[in-house]
């Protein structure tokens, strides 16, 4: 078996249209300053994506990249990044997954995917070491995200990419499935539906992958396994109990979406908490691959039905945004929007505002608040364009042009925002606001420093655009080595300075100054295991600035598509409605935070990165 020093810098093109393929190399130049994973998959898109590209059309590439991590055995380093245009907001949507795909490519010797053109027949795609042989999907279509992967029947090394019948449809949110985890955000599957391509199998192990410098590697794995093994979150909380161990923290401090973000807490939150699900079905690990936190959990009914437990943003959306509190009906919807291929943050966010909709009588609807009767026919409504089904499948921003209610629809950038009320956390307020993709969650996920670990307090305003900005950029890197996001609270609260500074003097140096505590952060264990396994020898600061120009680079594509000041807001609702449950009616300050936010990351009054700032990046006006 042939061995890889980290990245083969190989990637595979395929143009459907004529059903052919090549592969070109990577830079090394590229490499250094993009890292890899969505860093470099930015690079090779901002060649191909033109300002006028439809989203459903031919020409919009889709893009799948393996970080240099993948197969090395590093901590959590099985996921891979995707990227293409939203067909649901028009700009850049970027996504990350820990599926078997990744692995099963890069173990056949690419280091990457781009896919264009679209196929004049439904058609699969079986890659293998010695390239590309393009298969009849006929007899795949209409089956489900597990259907389809049965019937590929891939073996232990290989790994399929598919989507179901939202993807087929084209359902605006629909997403790509890899094993039992999910590209999730931004309508992918649709991307994949329109180019007629129902599903690509990797057959992998024919490579081996290895690290430039083993011993430098082995002591950066066990630097890092020990940091997550002794982190409260990353070895307690999110093992036990996964992600849903989050209800714990966002109902005591009022950021749960409740009812369609009306509230951010209720009395029945334990209910649908982390540890009910783990008692309740008796819950056990089912992750990603090569995973040292195993946040992901699997667990059995009472009728000994197996089900993946929903995670935090599924369960938040599909239950209490809807006013529903049975964990059996939340596993119910999240497992069709699961089998449909379909994001469950947009389908959640598409059903609370249709609800509050109708009370308001903007919409004739059955669907109410804290009612289970009707959702799970709505959700497959959406995967099939059925009924009213149709226009909820475009998303909670066209329903709202159509219908009005802008205030309640809650979106930013027209992608449906994650499962955090920016009322309880004003740094995440911020950090959605102007988030490259719309309302994500994962760009800088302010909530962690503000509620989960408390070291901000989330209603000043002082230290916020310093702290989404560094945490922007680091964020990229970590999608680019490619490693899970939850490794953060290991890796930046372990090392010494953080772990035995005192939390309430930790805590007055973040809010006070917040400039030097940026610079504080030993974030150096992700540069280490880049520079062990590439042999690319990079300092902390060279590390973090390839962070920053894949932030910047991003931002600038999306001002090619019209993105400016006038999109990085929230919806009304956070701005001029305080929460139900809170007596002192707070909204978030967002313009103070922007204005000061614009100033750090170097961007002009109207949001544009300003043509000194690309300069410095390296980036090309």
């Amino acid at each position: 078996m042939e061995t890889i020093i980290g990245a083969r810098n190989r990637v595979l093109d395929i143009d459907l249209t004529t059903a052919t393929w090549r592969t070109f190399t990577v830079s090394e130049a590229d490499r250094r300053r993009y890292l890899g994973g969505k860093g470099l998959g930015l690079r090779l898109l901002s060649e191909r994506i033109k300002p006028d590209t439809d989203p459903l059309s031919p020409e919009n590439p889709l893009c799948f990249m393996m970080g240099v991590l993948m197969g090395t055995g590093a901590p959590c380093s099985g996921r891979f990044a995707a990227l293409t245009r939203s067909p649901l907001t028009g700009i850049l949507t970027t996504s990350s997954c820990g599926g078997p795909f990744g692995m099963a490519l890069k173990t056949a010797g690419y280091d990457g995917l781009l896919i264009s053109g679209a196929a004049a027949a439904p058609t699969w795609l079986e890659i293998t070491a010695d390239g590309v042989a393009f298969r009849d999907a006929s007899g795949l279509m209409g089956l489900d995200t597990v259907e389809t992967q049965a019937a590929l029947a891939p073996g232990k090394k290989d790994g399929a990419l598919v989507i179901g019948p939202a993807g087929e449809n084209r359902t605006l949110f629909a997403n790509i499935a890899s094993g039992h985890r999910f590209l999730g955000r931004g309508g992918m599957g649709a991307v994949m539906g329109a180019k007629n391509l129902k599903a690509a199998l990797a057959r992998g192990g024919v490579f081996k992958i290895a690290p430039a410098d083993p011993a430098g590697f082995e002591k950066a794995t066990k630097t890092a396994l020990s940091y997550i093994n002794r982190n409260d979150f990353t070895s307690r909380a999110y093992r036990l109990y996964g992600t849903a161990s989050n209800v714990h923290y966002t109902n005591r401090d009022g950021l749960l979406p409740v009812e369609n973000f009306r509230d951010g807490r209720h009395a029945s939150a334990p209910a649908v908490s982390g540890e009910t699900f783990r008692e309740k079905y008796d819950a056990k690990t089912r992750s990603c691959r090569s995973c040292a936190i195993l946040c992901g959990h699997k667990g059995t009914d009472a009728a000994g039905a197996e089900h993946q437990i929903p995670e935090y943003e599924s369960l938040s959306l599909l239950g209490p945004n809807l006013g529903i509190w049975d964990t059996d009906r939340i596993i119910e919807f999240n497992d069709i929007c699961c089998r449909m291929g379909m994001d469950t943050i947009s389908a959640g966010s598409v059903l609370g505002y249709v609800m509050e909709a109708g009370e308001k009588g903007l919409i004739r609807t059955d669907l109410r608040f804290g009612v289970t009767d009707g959702v799970a026919e709505a959700l497959e409504d959406m995967a099939l364009r059925r009924g009213f089904g149709d226009e909820m499948a475009n998303g909670v921003a066209r329903l709202s042009d159509r219908y009005g209610g802008k205030a309640f629809a809650i979106a930013v950038k027209g992608l449906e925002m994650a499962a955090y009320d920016p009322r309880g956390s004003w740094g995440q307020g911020l950090a959605y606001a102007v988030a490259n993709r719309g309302g994500c969650h994962l760009s800088a996920y302010l909530v962690g420093l503000e509620s989960l670990l408390g070291l901000l307090d989330p209603k000043n305003t002082g230290a916020k655009p310093a702290f989404v900005r560094f945490f922007e950029d680091l964020t990229c890197c970590i999608n680019s080595l490619h490693t899970c996001q939850f490794t953060l609270f290991a890796y930046t609260m372990e090392p010494p300075l953080s772990r035995y500074t005192p939390k309430p003097l930790l805590g007055f140096i973040m809010g006070a100054m917040p400039a030097l505590a940026v610079h504080l952060v030993d974030f150096g264990i992700y540069r280490r295991l880049w520079t062990t396994v590439t042999g690319i020898s990079m300092g902390n600061r060279e590390f973090i600035r390839a962070g920053a120009r894949i932030h910047m680079l991003e931002r600038y594509m999306n001002t090619r598509f019209g993105i400016s000041a006038k999109d990085d807001v929230l919806p009304e609702r956070f701005l001029t409605e305080s929460r139900r449950s809170d007596p002192e009616e707070r909204r978030v300050p967002l313009e103070t935070m922007r204005t000061a936010y614009y100033r750090l990351r170097g961007y002009d009054e109207n949001g544009i990165p300003t043509e000194n700032t690309l300069r410095k990046l390296g980036i090309a006006p």
